[in-house]
């Protein structure tokens, strides 16, 4: 075994982020997710309609649409930060979850942005800068955020399937 290098760091973070957003790569193993390649973030959005996204499972909850928002704005406030901005001071995390309800129009666009975003972060990773301690563990829990919301998400699939699609 060699010491723990930044390489080493990097390219974990990437296997990981690449199973959550995009799913397992075919034939390969896993970390996180079962190996159903629709398990990530990308495939198990791609299963639903707007309207089967806009309903609250849960009564008084979120729904699937309002948790792919929340992750969208993480994501884009971590690569506004890996840009060399400070988005965190004035950032409105409830606000980041006033969209629970979205058309078909909607809910394609905000699947599109959420993948741009996440592949955009995937990417920053790998670029040379300067980390700070406030940068890395940032980076660490951006994969314990994703998972979270993963399995909300996954969590109320079924349900969600169930309801009509307009």
């Amino acid at each position: 075994m060699s010491p723990i290098n930044e390489k080493m760091v990097l390219d974990g973070m990437n296997a990981l982020l690449s199973e959550l957003v995009d799913g397992p790569a075919p034939g390969q193993g896993t970390w996180i997710l079962d190996r159903d390649p629709q398990a990530g973030i990308a495939g198990t959005l791609k299963q639903l309609s707007a309207a089967q996204a806009s309903q609250h499972i849960v009564p008084e909850e979120s729904s699937i649409a309002g948790h792919a928002n929340h992750i969208l704005f993480s994501i884009t406030l971590l690569n506004r930060r890996a840009a060399g901005e400070n988005p965190f001071a004035g950032a409105d995390w409830q606000g980041a979850w006033k969209v629970q309800t979205v058309d078909e129009e909607q809910w394609q666009d905000l699947q599109r942005d959420l993948m741009q975003q996440a592949h955009a972060w995937m990417k920053s990773i790998n670029v040379s800068r300067e980390w700070d301690d406030d940068d890395l563990t940032g980076a660490i829990a951006t994969m314990a955020h994703l998972a979270y919301h993963l399995g909300a998400i996954r969590n109320m699939l079924e349900a969600a399937k169930q309801t009509p699609e307009k």
